[in-house]
């Protein structure tokens, strides 16, 4: 059974742990689960202890309720206008998103409904994500007179230019087999299959060594920012000391013995 992680009532965010596997839920269902201050402090501070947490393999972000996310809260952005707290605002939440990235564990977007806006950018910022065919996508915020330019920055690294700039320029939705042929998302299935989808990558990746898994997701991401003769250089060095690891030892092992491996995790 899931969690609640503060005093709050409902609680922003449910936690569940379940053998290697934590799912963080936004609980805001009421209101399509937005990016608030409050729900980003919450989420950032679980995402920085699941950080130096080695029993925690995977992380699975949900959404409670009709939504998954629905970016920020308007309301509460349009009641403090002023510089300062726009940039303190996107500060905090361009903060939460590399810190997504930087986790040491996949992060996994179970997406069912809406994620639009910062949502949007939730999901492509998750390594792997699987909706739902319920799921509708957008960069929503030029539709209100913004922009979406932080959603920009993942959604342009998940999808093709012209386009990540349709989106970002009309705010159109798209749907989910859109999302996919786009790149958006691994994977689209039947609501009522979305969280056996989801169960079937957690359980192919908690299979895999921990050390593999995240020495290869931290150099994913910075080989991609990179031209092509750093990359190589970083991959080799990384899969140079990825092999010095007694997972890669006993795999390549075991490989050649024709036996299952048998890692430590």
């Amino acid at each position: 059974m899931a969690q609640p992680l503060m005093n709050e009532d409902p609680p922003y965010l449910l936690r569940r742990d379940d053998h290697g596997v934590t799912t963080l839920t936004l609980n805001r269902g009421d209101r399509l689960n937005p990016l608030s201050e409050a729900m980003m402090t919450v989420l950032q501070r679980e995402i920085d202890a699941i950080a130096t947490d080695s029993s925690v393999r995977v992380v699975v972000l949900a959404g409670e309720g009709k939504a998954f996310c629905a970016g920020h809260d308007l309301k509460q952005m349009r009641a403090e206008p002023s510089l300062g707290y726009y940039q303190k605002l996107f500060k905090q939440c361009s903060h939460l998103m590399l810190s997504l990235q930087r986790l040491p564990q996949p992060v996994i977007a179970r997406v069912h409904g809406l994620a639009t806006a910062a949502g949007c950018q939730l999901v492509a910022t998750c390594d792997l994500a699987v909706a739902s065919t319920d799921a509708r996508f957008a960069a929503s915020g030029v539709n209100y007179g913004l922009f979406c330019s932080t959603p920009a920055v993942p959604l342009s690294r998940n999808v093709l230019r012209k386009q990540a700039m349709e989106m970002l320029l009309t705010g159109d939705f798209i749907d989910a087999h859109e999302a996919k042929a786009r790149g958006l998302v691994n994977r689209v299935v039947a609501p009522e299959d979305l969280d056996q989808e989801v169960a079937q990558l957690t359980t192919s990746i908690l299979a895999k060594p921990a050390t593999a898994i995240a020495m290869g997701k931290q150099m994913f991401y910075r080989q991609d920012e990179m031209g092509i003769a750093a990359a190589y250089q970083l991959a080799g060095e990384t899969m140079a000391c990825n092999m010095m690891h007694d997972s890669a030892l006993e795999g390549v092992q075991a490989f050649i013995e024709k036996r299952t491996p048998s890692w430590r995790r």
